[in-house]
């Protein structure tokens, strides 16, 4: 096995996470964190936009989301608030007949609610008409509860999950500019509860695991990344455990020293450096077929994601654009970690986001 230590930044390396992500004097906090910061407030960030001072609470995205992996299909529920926009969405992917349901409900500024932080029970809810959806956040004792119903024509889904974390959190600051930060928080859980879609329960079972993203940044104008994970419980370490991926490309002005990239295994992650999407077709162009390949410069990730359904989420306003798609399908290829461990992913489930903002 070879040693792979070396393409590893130490920036990367965890560190104990100060109190707040934005100091006293405005300037923010860049790194990768061992826990969560108690305060999230990013409207305080010193002038990070061209925007003046106090438009920086309409330039923030705000952000939570939960993917959850069921023997069925794959469910992602979120809630965003940007600034100009907010908004309630779940998709379902159902694996046996390769359907996606979709539900997408615009919000009011009443109706949504961003956790001020993710430890001691700060919530995150919205409702609507066609249902509401709530994370109850306890990172700080490795737990989260995701509740929610969204109801479009005759589709329904419902849900009240628990979940408790697997492994260690990933809490990065990215600088998307000298001032201008991305944080954001992922982490691999172990879920129980219940799932119904139209009224037809889903399986909750030692294989079902979720990944909640919460992220909250200052985007630059025109902006674009790529994301692909898997999670649950696989054998691509040898024999069957818990084992979810990370990988993302986006506007980090050093990702060699600021990414989010790892492999999270039971009670522990595995760092992974900057990588490169490429995909054939577009996934504007989607027809029934696309493949990504997901690479570094390093030998440690060479993987190739067949997709095979993609639900658009095009929002083309006034103020806003944003080409925005969700995939699904089936990874192959393999991951090398630092140790020169080799994880073959051939046949695992991907899911995918390929997204586009001008703003």
């Amino acid at each position: 096995m070879g040693d792979y230590s070396r393409f590893i930044n130490d920036k990367r390396r965890s560190v104990p996470a100060p109190q707040a992500v934005v100091r006293d004097d405005g300037s923010c906090v860049f790194g990768t964190f061992a826990d969560e910061f108690e305060d999230l407030d990013l409207v305080r960030a010193a002038r990070p936009t061209h925007a003046p001072q106090f438009m920086n609470k309409l330039k923030l995205t705000l952000w939570e989301a939960a993917e959850v992996h069921f023997d069925e299909g794959v469910l992602l529920c979120a809630l965003t608030d940007m600034g100009v926009l907010r908004k309630m969405m779940h998709v379902f992917w159902e694996k046996e007949t390769g359907r996606v349901y979709s539900w997408d409900t615009d919000l009011s500024p009443a109706n949504t609610r961003i956790s001020e932080n993710l430890i001691n029970g700060s919530t995150a809810a919205a409702k609507s008409k066609d249902g509401f959806i709530k994370y109850v956040n306890t990172f700080d004792k490795g737990r989260c509860s995701l509740s929610g119903v969204h109801i479009k024509g005759r589709d329904t889904v419902e849900y009240d999950l628990d979940l408790t974390r697997i492994s260690r959190p990933s809490v990065v600051s990215i600088p998307f500019g000298s001032n201008r930060p991305l944080y954001t928080e992922k982490d691999f859980f172990r879920v129980t509860g219940c799932m119904r879609l139209n009224g037809r329960e889903l399986t909750v079972n030692e294989n079902t695991t979720a990944v909640i993203d919460d992220h909250r940044g200052y985007y630059p104008r025109h902006a674009h990344f790529d994301w692909v994970t898997t999670f649950g419980r696989s054998g691509a370490s040898g024999e069957m455990n818990y084992f979810a991926l990370n990988l993302t490309a986006n506007q980090s002005t050093d990702p060699e020293r600021y990414n989010e990239n790892l492999i999270w295994l039971a009670g522990e992650t595995a760092l992974l450096p900057p990588v490169r999407f490429t995909r054939t077709p577009d996934s504007g162009e989607f027809a029934g077929r696309s493949v990504w390949t997901i690479r570094d410069d390093h030998d440690m990730v060479d993987l190739t994601f067949r997709v095979q359904a993609v639900q658009p989420m095009i929002v083309h306003a006034l103020v806003v654009k944003i080409d925005y798609y969700i995939v699904f399908g089936e990874l192959a290829g393999y991951l090398h970690d630092e140790a020169g461990h080799k994880y073959v992913l051939d046949g695992l489930m991907g899911m995918g986001e390929d997204k586009t903002l001008l703003l």
